[in-house]
């Protein structure tokens, strides 16, 4: 316990001393709300989905217990933009005589005790409440809710763990692929699925208490546990003591030729794509949001949702990932050599001009593979466009406003032993890129009918598309007033 306290308390002086640590504080005001906001958006469904199922044969509860591997798939895919792994500055700690599994321990239990477990209670309280309270009291609401935090901990576990694998090779995204793609298949392959019988079993388990149900679930728990904590061992272990590769053999190098017409830019352009597709931790972000992303446009097309505002979560969320993946930090991974960019004039304008265009042109990606969908009348081709324009248009607009204020590095190399926790200015663009569209959407549904709002965001994409350049302009220029501090920050942040 002692030295969970310490090493708390050291991140908090780590914390302290970010550069960016003034942005992170007046920031909390605005993730705070956010957050607000997701609750409300979660109590909401909560209480909704209680009286939907009201005159139902089966009482709601039955019918929510029988979809719980929904929720959980659900809550597996949204921790992908923003849970990190438990990751520490353990590398300076092995010089002291500290075991390396008490460390490891540490940084599992603080992710058990992450507050993200707790956030999908505010969907599960009020439904709690409203349903089994009338047949089992208090008693049955508190169990049941336990056990509901007891799913999130194996969840957050199992993510845990196939995040973690893929961080070091991108072939592991075929793991939660394979399990849940296996679940999808009994559920609704067979004509009585044993799946929703097991999951209605372990909701009404928990309901009543039942013992065999909670230690079942602990045992999970246990096993996941200690799976992650020899994965992580094994993999820091292997960094700290990794040796430098001094001769690479290149099979084949791209050099991008077809940019050279767009001079400068197309010069950074093709710096932007060396980047991305032959940096490691780059090209394994880049694979695995491409995987998420396929893997939500096949349930898009393949499968029957009759909840609209889930669809346009589906479709916003396809779009959002790269964006909320790379431009959250913005010249982050550019802050290993910015001292190399600011030698020459207006670089940096260049720079933000060349990844402008290439995220704006990787929106094609998840947009062709949406169109099945579209053609199959799942969802509608101007609901796909207007996300398309709105994406790189408003939501990119804010992101870019990031590239003023960054001043921390994000290292190429290391993945386990470095402390990769976000800033609280990072956070918020990160929350808000899911939180206000979906907020527009909310509002202007309200007031409008469907067509009028599709229109509307593809109006408001469009001129953040169409006047990019002058935006661009003045993120540089203040950029340019802030470069002395940055270029500090950038220098103080790096790896030694």
């Amino acid at each position: 316990m002692n030295l969970f306290l310490e090493l708390r308390r050291h991140g908090k002086l780590a914390d302290k001393r970010n550069p960016m640590y003034e942005k992170s504080r007046f920031a909390k005001f605005w993730i705070y709300l956010m957050i607000a906001f997701w609750a409300g958006y979660l109590i909401f469904f909560g209480t909704s989905f209680a009286f939907a199922f009201e005159g139902e044969a089966k009482e709601a509860y039955h019918i929510l217990n029988a979809g719980l591997l929904f929720v959980l798939a659900l809550d597996f895919l949204t921790r992908l933009p923003f849970q990190k792994t438990p990751t520490q500055e353990v590398k300076p700690y092995m010089l002291l005589p500290i075991k390396r599994s008490r460390l490891i321990d540490i940084l599992l239990i603080r992710s058990g005790m992450d507050t993200y477990n707790l956030f999908w209670l505010f969907f599960f309280v009020p439904f709690a409440i409203l349903t089994v309270a009338r047949f089992y009291g208090v008693t049955g609401v508190i169990t049941y809710i336990l056990g509901i935090w007891l799913l999130m901990l194996i969840n957050n576990y199992w993510f845990l763990l196939c995040r973690t694998l893929m961080s070091e090779r991108f072939l592991w995204l075929l793991l939660p692929v394979g399990v849940y793609g296996a679940i999808a298949a009994a559920m609704f392959i067979p004509e009585h699925s044993p799946v929703f019988e097991f999951s209605t079993t372990v909701g009404e388990g928990f309901i009543q208490a039942d013992p065999l149900t909670f230690i079942g679930t602990v045992a999970v728990i246990a096993l996941l546990y200690l799976t992650d904590r020899m994965v992580i061992s094994h993999m820091v272990y292997n960094e700290i003591n990794k040796v430098e590769e001094t001769t690479v053999q290149v099979k084949h190098v791209s050099e991008y030729r077809f940019l050279e017409r767009y001079g400068q830019v197309g010069e950074y352009m093709r710096l932007e794509l060396k980047l991305l597709l032959r940096n490691k931790i780059c090209k394994r972000a880049l694979y695995s949001a491409g995987g998420v992303v396929v893997m939500f446009s096949a349930m898009i097309a393949f499968t029957d949702i009759h909840q609209e505002n889930m669809r346009n979560f589906w479709v916003m969320y396809n779009y959002t990932l790269f964006g909320i993946l790379f431009l959250s930090t913005i010249m982050g991974y550019e802050g290993n050599y910015i001292d190399g960019l600011m030698s020459r004039k207006e670089s940096i304008y260049a720079l933000l001009q060349a990844k402008y265009a290439i995220y704006t042109a990787g929106q094609l990606f998840p947009l062709l593979l949406m169109l099945p969908a579209a053609i199959m009348g799942k969802i509608s081709f101007m609901g796909l466009i207007s996300w398309f324009l709105f994406i790189p248009g408003f939501v990119y607009f804010c992101m870019f406003q990031m590239a003023v204020y960054n001043n921390k590095t994000t290292d190429l190399n290391n993945k386990m032993t470095q402390r990769n926790v976000g800033t609280g200015m990072q956070n918020l663009i990160s929350f808000a890129a899911f939180g206000v569209p979906l907020l527009m959407l909310f509002v202007l549904d309200f007031f409008f009918e469907k067509a009028t709002t599709e229109w509307i965001f593809t109006i408001i994409g469009l001129i953040f598309i169409t006047t990019s350049r002058f935006w661009l302009k003045n993120v540089y220029q203040r950029f340019i007033k802030r470069r002395y501090v940055n270029m500090e920050g950038f220098r103080n942040s790096r790896q030694r």
